[in-house]
């Protein structure tokens, strides 16, 4: 795909080759991200940070990974803070916007949202989730994070076994996951829900059509065996009718040390988008699975430093020119490398 100047806005737009020129560049980001070195390449350039549902990791991450390169970072954490409450138009935002912005990261709870904005903006949107529709940074980040995991094992993405565990309804990152994997070859997928909140079949057809296999169960003891990586997800509340339903499924699966233990085989890779529910009625991922070293939802959110940077050192334009621009960091830094 042509990345310069390009809106992101669903995995659609990727082709496999764009993905791994991606993971390419993310490599290249390890030391900025790590404070070895430092780059000031985008210096004078601003992000406009657009969040129109609550979040942490991916609010942050882009915040993050657009500082590291230099650049300024403006922030609307919710709704309630802009215009939209007046009864201002997407378009009408994106106009203004992207007067004020170089590039756009934008959240909104409904889908489509992101993709009605980007149509009227003058500068390059990215899609940081569009109600249960989209994520594509953070299916590159877990497809990322999943051949690294492998590469320690000395496999790839092709062959892989997954299982995804949950809401596989509503959950946007599931979503965009499945289809970025279809791009890959001979993958099992084991999809773990309650039938009310199984994936949409035409994302299960699709990965049929492309030749991968693909079993459906509600049985999490079935579905995680044999497999190489369990990913779960929450029960995704916000879209729900009512709490009152969401609230039948929260525990319905869980995935603790015993469990694990029992039916993953030893060198499973737990993952998961974050975040995750801790709530004791929740509790899709037990807190006695943080010192399991196969627990990579640590390492996911680092690696989503790394995407970041490089979809931003793509649409931007500024891939040959960030080592140019970098020097070693001057003050003390806590050694980042993971120890989990």
């Amino acid at each position: 795909m042509e990345f310069v100047g390009s809106h992101i806005l669903s995995v659609d737009q990727f082709d496999r080759k764009g993905i791994e020129h991606i993971f390419a560049i993310a490599d290249s980001m390890q030391p900025y991200a790590d404070r070895i070195r430092i780059t000031r390449i985008l210096q004078g350039a601003i992000l406009s940070n657009m969040f129109f549902e609550p979040s942490t990791r991916t609010r942050v991450s882009f915040g993050c990974a657009f500082n590291l390169l230099g650049g300024e970072v403006r922030e609307t954490s919710e709704i309630k803070a802009s215009s939209l409450t007046k009864g201002e138009s997407l378009y009408d935002s994106a106009r203004v916007l992207s007067g004020y912005s170089d590039i756009i990261v934008m959240r909104h709870p409904e889908s489509g949202s992101v993709a009605e904005f980007a149509s009227a903006s003058r500068v390059p949107v990215i899609n940081a989730g569009d109600g249960p529709n989209e994520h594509p940074s953070q299916a590159l980040l877990d497809l990322y994070t999943i051949k690294k995991e492998l590469n320690e094992k000395s496999r790839s993405v092709d062959g892989l076994r997954i299982a995804m565990v949950g809401d596989l309804k509503y959950g946007r990152a599931v979503h965009s996951l499945l289809k970025l994997l279809g791009l890959f070859k001979d993958i099992t997928i084991h999809l773990v829900s309650p039938p009310d909140l199984k994936t949409p079949d035409d994302i299960v057809q699709q990965l049929k059509q492309l030749g991968h296999a693909v079993h459906a169960t509600d049985s999490m003891e079935e579905g995680i065996h044999h497999v190489d990586i369990v990913y779960t997800t929450r029960t995704q509340e916000e879209r729900f009718p009512s709490q009152t339903e969401a609230d039948r499924y929260k525990g319905l699966f869980r995935l603790n040390q015993a469990i694990y233990t029992e039916f993953c085989e030893p060198n499973t890779v737990i993952m998961h988008p974050l975040p995750r529910d801790s709530r004791s009625q929740a509790q899709e991922l037990d807190d006695d699975l943080n010192t399991n070293p196969n627990l990579a939802i640590f390492r996911q959110t680092d690696n989503g430093v790394l995407i970041r940077m490089a979809l931003f050192s793509l649409v931007l334009d500024i891939t040959d020119q960030i080592h140019s621009h970098a020097s070693p960091v001057t003050w003390f830094t806590a050694r980042r490398t993971p120890n989990y």
